[in-house]
């Protein structure tokens, strides 16, 4: 699928309305980006929900090996991009309001 297809409906968008998706996008990615701490872990549908094509599709799971490989070589990239970045020592506390939670039934 072309680029052009997927935003088509930009075309046909007047101008106060391309403000307000500006806007809206700027948001989405504000809050992304203002991500910290654990919250830079989670999977975000959210962001990608700021799209007009309405897809959901399923992430490929890494086995636990995988992904705490990955989670390292991430954490490691931090170090070398921001390495005056502050540090916190908090560990994970999950927040019963978030969506994003895991419980412990799974």
């Amino acid at each position: 699928m072309a680029n052009i297809e997927l935003d088509a409906d930009v075309d046909t968008l007047d101008r106060e309305a391309l403000m307000a998706e500006v806007k809206r996008l700027r948001a989405g990615i504000r809050q992304h980006r203002d991500s910290t701490g654990h919250e830079l872990c989670w999977h975000h549908p959210q962001l990608w929900a700021l799209l007009p094509e309405q897809t959901d599709p399923l992430p490929e799971v890494p086995e636990w090996p995988q992904f705490l490989r990955g989670c390292l070589r991430y954490r490691e990239s931090l170090d070398r991009q921001l390495p005056a970045a502050p540090r916190r020592e908090r560990e994970f506390e999950p927040d019963a309001r978030d969506p994003r939670t895991p419980t412990s039934s799974g």
